[in-house]
């Protein structure tokens, strides 16, 4: 596990931007910038982080372990959900083929939890019983194992997500019926082989969100797999007793960036809070462990400036 010193001296050597001189110009998403070639996307994975719909700024390594978690998951998941993955040339870079992008964000949930305006235990607490078609009993508590799973599609392409339910998204026009079915199904097998192989590695996978796309009439799960940004993980051995107490879990994902700018009084509305180092260092350090822990594989670090890294590796490609 790398130091926290280490990761302090990585402050200022952070991923936020693709405009480097000699490469063409990306499209710049909340974290990834991409740039299409032909039938192919070449996805450029930054440091950048975001919560609430906003960017909040850098995490040391964390667009590395994003990449490279997210590539482990895609090998391993492959047999269960056919994935757009071409190669990894890069530790932040992924070349993918080039998809149709489902107009939806299939959210599936284990666990009732999360701070943010569209997650289950935040509408729980507001008195929403019917979460996106799915009809939750009174008296859960927060954490709680769901006694089945559930799926909660958000939006995309709106300033701010949306929770919508199956009915919904058909009546507005955002998927055809056959189509959601099909994802639906495909998001529940690959929950399923996620949440078998976290708990041999001591972990229980709480929810995650899937982005899904179509490559020649195949749907295909694309954008990102099962990583700590899109994906909640909790520490197996530790959860009966702390859930009992009614405590926080521990936990390796986005969850505690967002957590602490909830304290804040922040979920995504004003000015953002500024992170501080602390909170940085601490992100960077749960992010590393989760690659870890999950692919049992020592993280590994270059000593070229990431920024420089990249450039090249981009110069190579483009």
């Amino acid at each position: 596990m790398i130091s926290d010193d280490r990761i302090r001296q990585e402050l200022n050597n952070t991923l936020e931007t693709t405009d480097f001189e000699g490469v063409p110009e990306f499209e710049h998403g909340k974290v990834r910038d991409w740039l299409k070639k032909g039938d192919k996307r070449i996805l450029v994975i930054s440091d950048r982080i975001s919560a609430f719909d906003r960017i909040l700024g850098a995490i040391p390594f964390k667009g590395q372990v994003l990449n490279q978690i997210a590539a482990f998951w895609f090998e391993q998941t492959k047999d269960v959900v056919p994935n757009h993955v071409i190669e990894v040339p890069d530790p932040n870079i992924m070349i993918v083929h080039e998809c149709e992008q489902l107009n939806l964000e299939f959210i599936v949930r284990g666990y009732i939890t999360g701070v943010t305006k569209t997650s289950a235990w935040y509408n729980y607490e507001q008195g929403v019983r019917n979460l996106c078609g799915n009809v939750l009993p009174d008296g859960l508590k927060k954490d709680q194992k769901l006694d089945e799973l559930i799926l909660t599609p958000t939006t995309k392409h709106e300033e701010h997500d949306r929770n919508v339910s199956r009915e919904e998204a058909i009546d507005e026009g955002l998927i055809d019926a056959e189509t959601f079915d099909k994802a639906a199904d495909l998001c529940f097998k690959l929950y399923n082989a996620a949440s078998d192989f976290a708990a041999t590695r001591g972990l229980i996978f709480v929810d995650t969100k899937y982005e899904l796309g179509k490559v020649n009439g195949e749907i295909v799960v694309s954008d990102e797999v099962n990583t700590p940004d899109s994906s909640r993980y909790w520490y197996t051995d530790t959860y009966q007793k702390l859930f009992d107490a009614g405590e926080t879990q521990r936990k390796l994902d986005k969850e505690y960036v967002r957590e602490w700018l909830a304290a804040q009084g922040f979920r995504g509305d004003g000015e953002v809070p500024v992170l501080t180092d602390e909170v940085r260092i601490e992100a960077a350090k749960r992010y590393i462990q989760a690659y870890e822990l999950v692919t049992g594989e020592e993280f590994q670090v270059s000593d070229v400036p990431v920024n420089e890294r990249v450039a090249n590796a981009l110069k190579a490609i483009c």
